[in-house]
């Protein structure tokens, strides 16, 4: 549009020779006013390609959230089963067979966490995070470092950056 405006000045400058200094003025002014609009447009354009590019982002961070927290809800269901087995797993029996389908039985599960992206939460051996681990306990130890993770009751879960279930721990010096 402004480019017509544009192009109109000139055919009238070379069709009448001269154009009168209030019509050129008139048209430099609609040419401007033009340009001004246009600049506001493709400003406010920018401005809502940024906002609904944010939007997208957080309805994205929103479901990854609510996906993580109903698989959180529902591993936290599973957990104590988790825990039984692997207490089944750690008792002596005379029967290899049964032991062999009681650790299948655990490993599926766990699989079936880690495919769905919770993972266990390391600790013998790892410092203590009050934000990961929660100390039932503590010893004295010359062998191991400060606060560092001696024994392990149970096993604690995470999900992303989420903690599902704390580890409980021993924890030295």
């Amino acid at each position: 549009m402004a480019q017509d405006l544009e192009e109109n000045v000139e055919k009238t400058e070379e069709y009448n020779g001269e154009v009168s200094a209030e019509l050129l003025n008139s048209l430099k002014e609609k040419l401007e006013s033009q340009k001004a609009e246009i600049d506001d447009k493709e400003d406010r354009l920018k401005r809502l390609m940024a906002e609904f590019d944010n939007y997208k982002k957080r309805s994205a961070k929103e479901r990854e959230g609510l996906y993580n927290s109903l698989v959180s809800d529902i591993a936290i269901s599973l957990l104590p089963v988790i825990d039984n087995l692997e207490k089944a797993v750690s008792v002596k029996t005379e029967d290899n067979n049964y032991k062999v389908g009681v650790e299948l039985v655990l490993k599926q599960f766990k699989d079936v966490l880690k495919a769905n992206g919770i993972n266990e939460i390391e600790a013998v051996g790892k410092t203590f995070d009050p934000q990961l681990h929660e100390a039932v306990s503590s010893v004295s130890d010359p062998e191991l470092g400060v606060q560092e993770i001696k024994e392990e009751y149970r096993k604690g879960y995470i999900i992303g950056d989420k903690v599902i279930r704390h580890s409980l721990v021993v924890v030295a010096n």
